[in-house]
């Protein structure tokens, strides 16, 4: 597996390496031991899928608070999405930051370690992401940013989109101001 960093403190893309014969493939996608060896205790408790029907479809961005904050893998299975993470730990030295990522199914990954938010645009229909995280869904601590908040001014590379009620209702994003959950 290749984890290469990103812009953003303890965020990385991992590739995993396949061997290939005549009849396909083989690939590791998570070792607990090659993630220890980067400081990421990552250990899953629960796998999600998420499937999007149309092209535009956006998701999140959300994130857990402690002490229910979670890691995730993220992982499109099927289309291709574009992915985004944000920076939400207050004194990490790129909080506030940003990173979009094309995933696709070339089998590429993106950690998302807790204290970052997560969401992402569907770029084709139908398209499919697995997701394991490190910690049980649980609503109450669920807190997040409206996909499209003037202060990230994120540039979604479908025009038009579908959003959920619930994620074009997160509050304006004010930055070093402790963000409120449903708890």
């Amino acid at each position: 597996m290749i984890f290469t960093k990103t812009k953003i403190k303890g965020v990385f893309l991992i590739e995993p390496e396949p061997k290939k014969d005549e009849r396909g493939y083989f690939q590791r996608i998570y070792d607990y031991n090659e993630f220890k060896k980067r400081d990421m205790n990552f250990r899953m408790v629960q796998e999600n899928q998420s499937m999007s029907l149309t092209k535009g479809a956006i998701r999140g961005i959300h994130m857990q608070k402690a002490p229910k904050s979670e890691d995730k893998l993220i992982q499109c299975i099927k289309g291709a999405i574009f992915d985004v993470i944000v920076d939400l730990r207050l004194g990490s030295k790129t909080y506030g930051k940003l990173i979009g990522e094309i995933l696709y199914e070339n089998k590429k990954m993106m950690y998302v370690p807790k204290g970052c938010a997560h969401g992402f645009q569907a770029l084709e229909e139908n398209t499919i992401i697995q997701y394991p995280v490190s910690q049980y869904y649980t609503p109450n601590y669920e807190m997040g940013i409206r996909w499209n908040d003037p202060f990230f001014n994120i540039k979604w590379p479908v025009k038009n989109v579908t959003v959920s009620e619930k994620d074009s209702a997160w509050p304006d994003f004010i930055p070093h101001k402790k963000m409120k959950s449903k708890n």
